[in-house]
């Protein structure tokens, strides 16, 4: 689906004056940022995301109407300014014809990314239980590859399954790291979900889930 028809189908959205809106699916955090970005230039705020499609190669994101004063009059500020968003005029925070930021939106759409990145790599977060699973896992194919084979090649398949899973567990955790401490740096607060997992909001915002985020 080409740029303009991605913008159109979630300007018709918002001009329903939906609570909640899908953006997607998309291929790339890039382009989901971007018109995550687009959406709150409407008075929307990022609500989640999560992968979809096959092997979880898409992304689909959430975003809710902001009730605040502040969110309306950006929303009346961006009718006024894009009146031909969608049918072929400009788009705002979007150089014409493509979902690549302007330069001065550039920033925070590079937050919407790393926000967005953030909430993905929720999946890859496991926990001590299922880390026990993992090695055991590890113990037994070595177990059968002892039962089946010779002990140096067992041993050795068996050793290399663990660097491969310790490699993978530690590196998911060291890039979520990294993302939390430029959320936080963009003035973002750590918040856990009902499930227990981590998020990030805006001062001000709560947790989506509900059509109004910002309610008391």
């Amino acid at each position: 689906m080409s740029a303009e028809r991605q913008v159109s189908a979630m300007l018709r959205q918002i001009a329903r004056q939906q609570d909640v809106i899908e953006i997607g699916p998309q291929g790339s955090r890039p382009k989901a940022a971007a018109l995550a970005y687009v959406a709150e230039q409407y008075g929307y705020v990022y609500g989640a995301a999560r992968a979809t499609g096959y092997k979880d190669s898409s992304i689909l994101l959430r975003m809710y109407r902001d009730p605040s004063p502040g969110a309306r009059s950006r929303e009346a500020a961006t009718l006024t300014a894009h009146p031909r968003a969608g049918v072929g005029g400009t788009v705002p925070g979007l150089a014409p014809g493509s979902l690549k930021p302007v330069p001065e939106a550039a920033g925070a759409v590079a937050v919407l990314k790393d926000l967005i990145a953030f909430d993905l790599a929720a999946r890859f977060v496991t926990s001590r239980g299922q880390m026990v699973l993992c090695y055991l896992g590890c113990v037994l194919v070595t177990a059968l590859l002892l039962a089946t084979g010779p002990l140096a090649e067992a041993l050795a398949s068996g050793g290399s399954l663990v660097v491969i899973l310790t490699v993978a567990l530690k590196g998911g955790q060291l890039r979520r790291k990294q993302l939390a401490r430029r959320l936080t740096e963009a003035g973002f607060f750590a918040v856990r979900d009902e499930q227990g997992g981590q998020r990030f909001l805006r001062p001000g915002q709560q947790l989506p889930g509900h059509a109004n985020p910002f309610a008391a």
